[in-house]
């Protein structure tokens, strides 16, 4: 004041007193926290109106339920208003119930678009690799996985999604150079492992053989090379770094096999009838004595796993020779050896597990990591594996149908459902006289599309199948009556690269638009990435 006054002229400055005299602190006859005593009434009058408002604006009840209590009422002792403690009148008219359309903003709101801005990142952030240590066991399934898969262990989640990455390092150098010289030997690449810790010390190949009928081999015998194929399928790999030894326990021997990728491994696919394991050469339309609970498994498959080609030897001959130069060469280490595979490759790690745990003397335990795999044998080989100690985890979607066949297009817990009825001795019966009497290995954790936040529910047969949206779905997957895990880390761009057409449309709009800001500051979009194997 006395800076106002050095400056005003005296007139001024008289009126300005006089006018100060007459300010009073005012307030808006709407604000509901008004505290002013001479305006009580207004408020009142103010919050009768917003009450009046919120019952204007609510939707009517649904007969037979009971309407919602409102957020104001009427005091009828005192004839004031009430408010409920802890709420405001405007957040009780709940706009987002009556304009739907906010909560699809709310999903894209600015804390959901950093989110999604950061899954599209190109660079992959992982979870924690945690000190496993003496826990190696557990998670490498010596109890079966037993309290870890429902809700999903944080260690096994990460281990699951680090095996999967093996086999689609297993797809891409395939996908990268799928010819194989058919009259030389193959010459060995360089396979890109996602794990740095890890390097490849030999590279596997399998035989595809479609016999054809006699009379084709007399009129045509050329055609040997339509009827059988050698191809890369996958690799075997082994940690050969200080510290993830120390930080997993062991040294880890990994056997990565990819899924099918030629015409002449679809036909092994569908070569369904079962097969004496110690027989292969037999004819399967050959009508043969059946014993209940002898092994028995897919006769393509077993083709695939056994026959030599014309310059390699077979899977099951390079798999067992390549496991017992490592075990005599770190025969004084901690060892353990995991199996890994998708769709076929899934069906061959089952054998491959199935042979290395008696391929020599004190062979390090066998785990079994399988994604989307389909049946591979009866329930004679089922209980062959589990008595040779073998430990599968099967990593099945429930929208999957290749998990569900060959055999009776039935899922496992419903099979099991059946056994315990009076059915079940039928069950028995026909197993025992049906060609396709097929059953899966091992514990199975089964994730959902429909559980992803960012897939379509009704995704179609191909996304439901594709590795990229397996480890998605493991990598978001809490318990199986938990919502996706908000702080999921893995990368969107090969999803939505491969399977864009099965994203929701409001995040492939929202992706566009991001990818278009990435490229402005200098970041790769997501159409320059390596696809996701199918």
């Amino acid at each position: 004041m006395m800076q106002i006054g050095s400056t005003l002229p005296a007139l001024n400055l008289n009126q300005f007193h006089a006018r100060q005299a007459s300010f009073k602190s005012q307030m808006s006859p709407l604000n509901p926290l008004m505290r002013s005593t001479s305006s009580s009434s207004s408020q009142s009058l103010t919050r009768v109106h917003l009450a009046n408002l919120e019952k204007l604006l609510q939707k009517p009840p649904l007969p037979g339920n009971a309407p919602d209590p409102p957020t104001v009422r009427q005091n009828a002792s005192e004839n004031k208003p009430v408010q409920k403690k802890g709420n405001s009148l405007l957040e009780g008219l709940n706009l987002a119930r009556i304009w739907p359309a906010m909560m699809a903003n709310e999903e894209m709101s600015p804390r959901h678009m950093n989110r999604l801005q950061r899954l599209l990142s190109k660079t992959d952030e992982y979870s924690p690799r945690n000190n496993l240590g003496r826990r190696w066991r557990d998670y490498h399934g010596f109890n079966d996985w037993v309290g870890m898969l429902d809700p999903l262990d944080e260690n096994l989640r990460r281990e699951v999604v680090r095996y999967g990455e093996f086999v689609q390092a297993a797809y891409r150098y395939f996908h990268s150079n799928p010819a194989m010289p058919v009259d030389e030997p193959p010459v060995p690449g360089h396979v890109a492992l996602p794990d740095r810790s890890y390097k490849v010390t030999k590279s596997l190949y399998a035989t595809s053989s479609v016999g054809l009928p006699k009379w084709v081999d007399d009129v045509a015998p050329d055609l040997g090379w339509m009827t059988q194929r050698s191809s890369w399928i996958g690799y075997v790999a082994v940690c050969d770094d200080k510290r993830e030894i120390q930080r997993m326990g062991r040294r880890d021997i990994v056997i990565a096999l990819r899924g099918t990728a030629t015409c002449l491994e679809w036909a092994e696919n569908v070569r369904a009838q079962l097969i004496e394991m110690d027989k292969q050469d037999q004819d399967p339309t050959e009508p043969t004595n059946l014993t209940h609970g002898q092994p028995k498994v897919e006769c393509g498959f077993l083709s695939l796993y056994k026959t030599r080609g014309a310059h390699v030897p077979s899977l099951a001959e390079s798999v067992v020779e390549e496991v017992k130069r490592l075990m005599e060469l770190y025969k004084d280490e901690t060892l353990s050896i995991t199996v890994t595979g998708h769709s076929l490759g899934a069906a061959l790690a089952l054998l491959v597990g199935d042979e290395l745990s008696t391929c020599a003397e004190d062979v390090p335990p066998v785990a079994v990591f399988s994604f989307g795999g389909p049946r591979v044998g009866n329930r004679g080989f089922a209980d062959r594996i589990k008595e040779k100690n073998v430990k599968v985890l099967r990593i099945v979607n429930s929208q999957d149908v290749i998990t569900r066949v060959p055999g009776a297009f039935l899922s496992e817990g419903l099979d099991e459902k059946l056994r315990n009825t009076k059915v079940g001795g039928v069950l028995e019966m026909l197993e025992e006289n049906m060609p396709l009497a097929y059953s899966h290995v091992g514990v199975e954790l089964r994730v959902d599309t429909k559980m992803s936040p960012y897939l379509k529910p009704n995704a179609d047969m191909a996304c439901c199948h594709d590795l990229e949206a397996y480890l998605h779905l493991v990598d978001g997957f809490l318990a199986s009556n938990c919502p996706f895990r908000s702080n999921a880390k893995r990368s969107l761009v090969r999803l939505l690269q491969d399977q864009g057409s099965n994203v929701k449309k409001l995040y492939t709009s929202k992706a566009k638009s991001l990818s278009l800001n990435l490229e402005r500051e200098g970041m790769p979009s997501f159409h320059s990435c390596l696809p996701s194997p199918s």
